[in-house]
């Protein structure tokens, strides 16, 4: 009776069918984080376990996402458990790549021991990779799934931003402050590789804060000679020194122009141990002057959530809560103009937000002065 009820819902146009919620009641709700940690996930988690449990569900958390849930790692949480983690980075249900989940045998295992655990349906917290497990978990055995974006690298498809990218950027924007102080003091180009194979979204924006004079993105391939010419238009300019902010994924327009196989075997000859030391190898050679680098690495996930990633991770997991209470699954919260939203899952799965080239921030950046490597700019 109430399958058919919902057809003819559906039918009339008032809501669209979803047979998993009306089929069966949702009592549990599983949380897992995955993927690499992000400040402001354990706020988010935070937000779903006290909401859903001031709602009537049962919430239990996943340990090392869903690699967790292949190897029964699961525990029931209460709001003890979530109490004063708001503050905390990282990730307190701990996070893990799964091999296995890549694999439909693991995924039936992960399936089986969530129904043996009593979930009812599953809440996803990462980036792209988190929500296309999500996504493809919920086609293969019908799970209802909602999503949360959490990234440094701010990357995710159908959101404005995601969690954790404004801790990175605070943290990646500090780490150019402290070079400009030792910059000023020698003749020399510095050099800070920032997190960001494919986008430069971390590196725009903590290159901007930080007043880095040359920024180079994945979405942007450089000239060397662009580069170097900039460099010394700064020398002739009286500017003894140069801060260049470089995404770990920056690249050349002449490998831009290789194939993914020629550029690994490229990478694979010159071997340097990332980026920032190729590209500062790079403008030794032409300009002769001495070059530094600093890799802040993983330093850019820890520490504390800045004050506005915990608000968001907040406000988007309430959101999810809302959307357990109104029995819509399927979907990802979001941000959309500043204002929290949803989008399905299945748009957002296997897609990567760029830098749009084109965008006000990346005119504006040229306009202020910043090379983007790419072209001549009067710095």
């Amino acid at each position: 009776m109430f399958y058919f009820w919902g057809l003819f819902l559906e039918y009339l146009g008032i809501g669209k069918f979803n047979k998993r919620v009306i089929m069966k009641k949702i009592k549990c709700i599983g949380i897992l984080t995955s993927g690499g940690d992000a400040s402001g996930m354990n706020a988010a988690i935070r937000a779903v376990t006290r909401s859903a449990i001031c709602n009537g569900y049962t919430v239990k958390g996943i340990y090392r996402g869903y690699e967790g849930l292949i190897r029964n790692e699961i525990k029931e949480l209460t709001t003890q458990d979530v109490s004063s983690i708001i503050q905390r980075g990282g990730t307190i249900l701990k996070t893990a790549r799964s091999k296995d989940f890549m694999t439909p045998e693991g995924r039936k295992v992960a399936y089986d021991n969530m129904v043996a655990a009593g979930i009812d349906a599953l809440v996803v917290i990462g980036g792209n990779g988190s929500l296309s497990g999500a996504q493809i978990f919920a086609n293969e055995f019908d799970v209802p799934c909602i999503g949360l974006p959490g990234t440094i690298d701010n990357d995710l498809y159908g959101t404005d931003v995601s969690f954790g990218f404004q801790s990175a950027v605070d943290i990646a924007a500090n780490t150019i402050d402290c070079i400009h102080s030792t910059a000023a003091s020698h003749s020399r180009v510095f050099i800070v590789e920032l997190m960001g194979h494919k986008t430069g979204w971390l590196t725009l924006y903590a290159g901007m804060a930080g007043g880095a004079d040359i920024l180079l993105i994945p979405e942007i391939p450089y000239d060397l000679e662009v580069v170097a010419e900039a460099i010394r238009k700064r020398t002739k300019a009286g500017k003894h020194f140069t801060i260049i902010a470089a995404a770990e994924g920056a690249i050349s327009k002449e490998e831009a122009a290789l194939s993914k196989s020629e550029l690994k075997a490229k990478r694979k000859k010159e071997n340097y141990p990332s980026a920032a030391y190729r590209i500062g190898a790079e403008i030794l050679q032409k300009t002769g002057l001495e070059v530094r680098v600093t890799v802040p690495g993983h330093v850019q996930r820890g520490g504390q959530p800045c004050a506005y990633d915990r608000v968001l991770a907040t406000r988007l997991g309430a959101k999810t809560a809302e959307l357990i209470l109104q029995k819509k699954y399927g979907y990802m919260t979001c941000v959309k103009e500043n204002k929290i939203d949803i989008i399905p899952i299945s748009e957002v799965a296997g897609k990567t937000k760029l830098v749009d080239t084109d965008s006000d921030i990346i005119r504006q950046a040229k306009f202020a002065g910043l090379s983007f490597g790419d072209e001549p700019c009067g710095i």
